[in-house]
């Protein structure tokens, strides 16, 4: 065959391959047209964070019933007329019977504790800062609670009475004196006078209705009688009296820093 006879199948088969080249060039562009970028296709879901487990709260201590708190004083503290308020007096850390310190607390209020103190009006709180170090706190079951209608004074342990007198009250004129007091000081009553009986429970509260002439003072107090008859009578002169033998109950049991209810 000749050159010249060959030429057009050349031709052909050039024109063949430059199609299938092309052909190939156009089928990768489609695929190509047809799969979605990677930055459009949609992200895998973040994986959920397990859910925390509920917090219980912290549970607040319960008050218990029918116990008090008293305040110790080791060392002289300022007394105040509120918290943060101005200085009124100084409780030293003895009575003016030379014994130790010891103040009811019957309010709070936040760091500030409403003390009953002698240096006070009846009825009139001192307030300390519970985190001076001159003060150191304690607790105490017992309280005492008298009625001067049914004229009885109440020992009680955790609120429950474990025992009861008969006292004499106030008389007319110089009625005792209701509300909140506290027991200062337990002293042998021999040691005033024969009047005191056994023994005398001393309360941070003051008589302000003294009988004409008197010169005891003005401390109310719980003590015995050398006259046992005015007991269940309104015949003092406003303290609480009562016989010997409950007193020296009184005297085992109690301590200084009980706090004492007086009612009508």
């Amino acid at each position: 065959m000749s050159l010249r006879s060959l030429l057009p199948l050349v031709f052909v088969f050039a024109l063949a391959a430059l199609f299938a080249t092309s052909w190939a060039a156009s089928a990768r562009q489609r695929e190509a047209a047809a799969e979605p970028p990677a930055a459009q296709l949609p992200a895998a879901p973040a994986p959920t964070p397990p859910a925390a487990a509920p917090v219980a709260p912290e549970p607040k201590p319960k008050p218990r019933r029918g116990i008090h708190r008293i305040a110790v004083v080791d060392s002289p503290v300022p007394l105040r007329a509120r918290p943060n308020g101005g200085v009124l007096a100084r409780a030293g850390a003895r009575t003016e019977f030379g014994g130790r310190r010891v103040m009811s607390v019957a309010a709070r209020r936040g760091a500030w504790l409403g003390v009953v103190a002698t240096e006070m009006p009846n009825g009139q709180l001192a307030w300390v800062n519970r985190r001076n170090d001159a003060l150191h706190l304690r607790r105490t079951a017992y309280s005492l609670h008298a009625d001067l209608s049914g004229r009885w004074l109440e020992l009680r342990r955790g609120g429950r009475r474990i025992k009861r007198l008969t006292v004499a009250v106030g008389r007319p004129g110089s009625e005792t004196p209701t509300g909140r007091f506290a027991v200062t000081d337990k002293l042998n009553g021999r040691s005033f006078g024969p009047y005191y009986g056994c023994c005398v429970l001393a309360l941070n509260g003051h008589q302000p209705k003294l009988p004409a002439g008197w010169s005891g003072g003005d401390r109310l107090a719980i003590h015995g009688t050398d006259s046992p008859s005015t007991i269940g009578t309104a015949a003092s002169a406003g303290c609480l009296r009562a016989a010997d033998a409950g007193l020296q109950v009184l005297m085992r049991r109690v301590p200084v820093g009980t706090p004492v209810f007086i009612s009508d």
